[in-house]
């Protein structure tokens, strides 16, 4: 029997390694590509932050007002309203504070009359532009109470709440002290979740004197500074106080660290410092100190430039993205109003 011998190829080992390597690497490189890609996509999506402060003009009946600033010391006005008050006995807008929550919803408290009003508004936006339904939130039961006056809001990221703090007089409640019982403030508060449900208002701090205007500082998760203002005359200056909870049992009430007639104070961190902002309401300009610790102040009032007109708020921080739509709809406002 012959035999026929054929030649029959087959690819070698070698060849087939070399182009599942390149194969290999091919993907991968895609893969790396890919996700450094998105990395990159990700660290440019972190928006630069400024500085906004909330404020009004007297007689405090026109709205909501704003300020911004890139370093925390000079300040531009953003021109307009954006958001004019239809709640309260007087319907005004004072002492407007702000904070920003989860889901990047900020909450705006306000005081609505000088006297007569039992709680305090609220309204909330995604944008500082357009907002909710103003509500009338109640903070007093007491009948005889004169005033709700200053509602500072406080978000609790330790427990997940909102903390509003106010000032509110109720006559014959504490001894009088320097103070009449129509003018004898105290600190109350109450707490919130999500705005529709609320904690019985208690005591937040009695320091027997007469006190408004308080603003709580975070320095971590059980450092607390509270910053409020001594309302007895011939005072009318600021103190500070520490805890370890943001609603206390505050201590350690300092001596004043500002001069008389201020009022409206707010605390922001800029750098490794907090600027600590006040309405210096009879020689009518904005004043400040810094400080590191909340023991030493140094006065700052030559480093800083607010507009005239400006009253006091309190300050946030807020991406480019809502600076830029808070500016634009002022100038669209301003040139339908020509």
């Amino acid at each position: 029997m012959l035999f026929e011998y054929k030649t029959v190829h087959i690819p070698s080992l070698r060849s087939n390694c070399a182009c599942f390597i390149c194969n290999v690497m091919k993907n991968n490189l895609l893969l790396f590509t890919s996700v450094l890609f998105f990395f990159l996509i990700s660290c440019n999506s972190k928006e630069r932050e400024y500085y906004l402060f909330t404020s009004f003009h007297e007689p405090a009946n026109e709205g909501l007002r704003y300020l911004y600033s890139e370093d925390g010391y000079h300040w531009d006005s953003i021109p307009g309203i954006f958001l004019k008050p239809d709640i309260g006995k007087q319907q005004l807008m004072r002492d407007p504070s702000i904070v920003k929550g989860p889901g990047d919803v900020y909450h705006l408290v306000w005081t609505t009359s000088w006297k007569g009003d039992l709680g305090f508004g609220h309204a909330q936006s995604k944008d500082l532009i357009h907002w909710s339904e103003q509500k009338m939130i109640p903070a007093m039961t007491d009948t005889t109470t004169v005033n709700v006056w200053a509602p500072e809001i406080f978000y609790d990221d330790v427990n997940d709440q909102y903390i509003v703090v106010w000032a509110s007089c109720v006559p014959g409640k504490f001894e009088n002290g320097v103070e009449d019982e129509y003018n004898n403030h105290r600190l109350y508060y109450l707490t919130t979740k999500d705005f529709e449900t609320f904690s019985p208002t208690k005591l937040f701090l009695d320091p027997g004197f007469s006190v408004i205007d308080a603003t709580i500082v975070k320095r971590s998760a059980d450092d607390y500074v509270l910053v409020l203002k001594d309302n007895t005359r011939p005072n009318r200056n600021l103190k500070v106080a520490f805890a370890k909870s943001p609603v206390g049992p505050y201590s350690d009430v300092s001596d004043p660290f500002t001069g008389e007639f201020i009022e409206g104070p707010t605390v922001t961190k800029v750098g490794e410092d907090y600027l600590i902002y006040f309405d210096m309401y009879r020689e009518k300009i904005y004043g400040a100190m810094r400080t590191s610790d909340f023991i030493d102040f140094l006065d700052v009032n030559g480093e800083i430039t607010v507009p005239a007109g400006h009253k006091h708020g309190t300050i946030t921080k807020v991406p480019a993205s809502v600076l830029e739509g808070l500016k634009k709809h002022s100038i669209h406002h301003n040139e339908k109003n020509l």
